[in-house]
């Protein structure tokens, strides 16, 4: 049975894609590494817990002894790395831990790859030539756009938060190691994901559960701030895709084609609640208040997933709409019970 590693698989993108996987790839096991962070949370894998082909190691990627026991026990043959602090808040407040895990962590996991799977330089072990090490990064490693144009896999890097640019950073790691030893890397960019077991900081969960607690709903600025929505099971099929079929040393751009404000996104949750946890006499839109903007605040990112679609075959099975109706009611569950 292959071993193919998934770091930071109790959060959110790492749980659903390592339910995917478990699912799909009976004869693969599926080694999670977490360190369960505020993130990270053992209850997001309660479904594959017990699965024959799947197995969960407690431990930081910052560990280099326990990375190196991980792939020298499980023999690793793949990589599919998660693993990183994402929020862009915390990012402003303490950056030094995201440099620490999205940097360091990454560069540990290429490095003892590399020694485990490469005689050296552009030269594999035996048993090892198909090895693949897929690093999943952010759309916001480009920067900002205006009200025009796409993102594509030859948009320069233009980093403009703590968080963005450590993830440049990494992507550029994993872009070294290609060129430099051989390795076989892919590097997929995402846009802002949505769906069920992300945590409660990120917008759509902090919308619906301050919306059901009657508490103030907040709205960054004055909402205009524009993300292309990537429902996650969407972006899952993607990495999928790339970890199988993507070509060593490129970049595919996974996006959703579903541009929306802020501004929309919370008025359409306000109206999809009242409609499924309606308040009497009342709408959850009364409780929309603007506050101070976010430092740094990029105004708008979308995505050209052209190549991903033409070159790998992947698309957008949700829209928007049938894809916050799933994750509304998903989160009505989690906090109506």
């Amino acid at each position: 049975m292959k071993a193919i590693l998934v770091t930071g698989a109790a959060g959110f993108i790492g749980s659903n894609l390592v339910e995917y996987l478990v699912e799909k790839y009976p004869n693969y096991n599926i080694v999670n590494i977490d360190l369960l962070t505020y993130a990270g949370n053992q209850d997001n894998l309660k479904s594959v817990a017990n699965a024959k082909n799947y197995t969960f190691v407690h431990g930081d990627i910052c560990d280099r002894d326990l990375i190196e026991r991980v792939f020298q026990h499980y023999i690793v043959h793949g990589v599919i790395h998660l693993a990183a602090e994402s929020h862009v808040d915390n990012s402003i407040d303490g950056p030094e831990v995201f440099i620490d895990t999205n940097i360091k962590g990454t560069f540990n996991l290429l490095d003892v790859a590399y020694k485990y799977w490469m005689e050296k330089p552009f030269v594999y072990k035996k048993g090892f030539e198909s090895n693949k090490f897929l690093h999943v990064s952010t759309d916001e490693v480009y920067g900002t756009l205006g009200e025009t144009g796409l993102f594509t896999e030859e948009t320069p890097y233009a980093p403009n938060s703590p968080y963005s640019a450590s993830k440049a950073s990494s992507d550029m790691i994993v872009r070294s190691y290609h060129h430099t030893y051989g390795m076989n890397t892919v590097i997929t960019n995402c846009s802002n994901n949505y769906g069920p077991k992300q945590h409660d900081e990120k917008l759509i969960p902090t919308v619906i559960r301050k919306a059901l607690s009657g508490e103030n709903i907040p709205v960054y600025g004055d909402g205009k701030n524009i993300r292309d929505w990537l429902y996650v099971l969407d972006h899952c099929k993607g990495i999928d895709l790339g970890y199988h079929e993507g070509k060593s040393g490129e970049v595919y751009n996974i996006g959703g084609k579903n541009e929306q404000n802020n501004n929309y996104i919370v008025n359409k949750i306000c109206e999809l609640l009242d409609t499924l946890a309606p308040k009497e006499g009342k709408t959850y839109k009364d409780q929309i208040t603007y506050v101070e903007d976010r430092a740094g605040h990029d105004f708008r990112y979308a995505i050209d997933a052209t190549k991903i679609e033409t070159q790998l075959g992947w698309k957008a099975d949700e829209n928007f709409d049938s894809g916050i109706q799933k994750t509304i009611e998903w989160y009505l569950k989690k906090y109506k019970g």
